[in-house]
C-alpha cells in the first residue's frame, strides 16, 4: 500500500499499522504521530491499521523561546 509519511510517499506491506510506519523511519523520541490529521495516542500505535492513501505525520516537539 502506499502512504505518505510527513508528505513523503512510501510504500508499506498490506496490514501495516502506524508502529510499522514509524519503524520504517529513522525516527526518534519524542515525537507524536497523526493519522490523516487525526492524533494518535502511543499506546494505540501497535493496532492503529493503515490504509492505501493514508497521510502519515510525525511531529516533534521544537524548544526555544
Amino acid at each position: 500500500m502506499n502512504v505518505h509519511i510527513n508528505q513523503q510517499a512510501h510504500e508499506l506491506t498490506e496490514g501495516a499499522t502506524l508502529a510499522d510506519a514509524i519503524a520504517a523511519l529513522p525516527a526518534r523520541p519524542p515525537f507524536a504521530a497523526a493519522v490523516n490529521l487525526q492524533f494518535v495516542p502511543r499506546d494505540r500505535y501497535a493496532e492503529h491499521a493503515l490504509h492505501d492513501g493514508d497521510r502519515i505525520e510525525i511531529i516533534a516537539p521544537i524548544t526555544g523561546g
